[in-house]
């Protein structure tokens, strides 16, 4: 069992450094981390498949799914913000978005 967390972080951590290496961005880590974010979740999902019944395979997929929206509209919030007010301003509004929409997605889905 912890042999298999261990080969997890160094499968993760590979593809992570391997991620950062080949990118070439201005933004090296953070072109990186997105580049290859879908092969990573792709990995983990292959992984949780072997331990997990259907019915919780379906559960994971649909909140992973909402997750990865919620990711999406972070982002974009954040973006969109900082041409019209400050950054610091823009990431506090776009968390406050982000939250708002986790708990509607926790409360009402």
């Amino acid at each position: 069992m912890f042999l298999d967390y261990v080969l997890k972080l160094i499968l993760g951590g590979t593809i992570i450094v391997l991620a950062t290496y080949f990118s070439r961005s201005r933004h090296l880590f953070l072109s990186g981390i997105i580049t290859l974010l879908p092969i990573m979740t792709l990995i983990n999902m292959r992984l949780q498949m072997k331990n997990m019944t259907l019915k919780d395979f379906r559960l994971t997929q649909r909140n992973a799914i909402f997750g990865a929206i919620g990711a999406v509209i972070l982002l974009l919030s954040v973006f969109i913000l900082t041409n019209w007010i400050k950054p610091i301003h823009a990431v506090l509004i776009s968390l406050a978005i982000y939250l708002i929409y986790m708990l509607m997605c926790k409360y009402f889905l």
